[in-house]
C-alpha cells in the first residue's frame, strides 16, 4: 500500500536536495514555513498555517535517516482532517526521497508508507496520492523556473 510517486526535474541533484532539506528553500514550493534540522534525528516540520503551528504541520517530526545527497525518510503527519487517523506519533508514516541523476538532470522517487487497512485510512492514502503529485508538480517548477505552487491554504 506504499505511495510511489516519481518525476525528473531539469536541475542538478545537489539543487533538488537543497530544496527539500533547507528550510528557506522547502517553503520556496511546499510548505509557508518551516524547520529543518537535516540530519538523522533532526526535525521535518512543515507548517501550513504558520499563525497556528499545532494544526495543519508536521510538528513533532523527525528525519529518521539521512544520507546526503543521496535519499533521506522522514516521519509525516496528515493534515488536520486526517490528525485522528494518522497523526498518533506511534502510528506515524513514513516518506523516503530518493535522488538520482539522471539525462541531465534529476530522477526523484517518493515512497510514502506505513498506511493501515482500514476505510480511513483508505481515504487518508488516497488524498496524499494527489497531494504528492501537485507537490512535485510545484517541486519541478520551482527549481526549472522558479514558480512553486506551495500547498494547503
Amino acid at each position: 500500500m506504499t505511495i510511489t510517486e516519481e518525476i525528473w526535474i531539469e536541475a542538478e541533484p545537489e539543487h533538488v536536495w537543497n530544496a527539500w532539506t533547507q528550510s528557506d528553500r522547502i517553503t520556496l514550493w511546499f510548505a509557508p514555513a518551516a524547520d529543518i534540522e537535516p540530519m538523522a534525528g533532526g526535525k521535518f516540520e512543515l507548517y501550513f498555517n504558520p499563525a497556528s503551528k499545532d494544526s495543519m504541520s508536521t510538528i513533532g517530526c523527525k528525519i529518521v535517516r539521512y544520507d546526503e545527497p543521496r535519499s533521506f525518510t522522514f516521519q509525516w503527519k496528515g493534515p488536520d482532517p486526517f490528525a485522528d487517523t494518522m497523526n498518533r506519533q506511534e502510528q506515524l508514516t513514513l516518506v523516503k526521497v530518493t535522488l538520482e541523476p539522471a539525462d541531465q538532470g534529476t530522477a526523484v522517487r517518493l515512497e510514502h508508507s506505513g498506511w493501515m487497512d482500514t476505510e480511513a485510512w483508505k481515504q487518508a492514502r488516497q488524498w496524499h496520492v494527489e497531494a504528492w503529485r501537485q507537490m512535485l508538480a510545484s517541486l519541478k517548477a520551482m527549481l526549472e523556473s522558479g514558480e512553486g505552487a506551495g500547498c494547503c491554504p
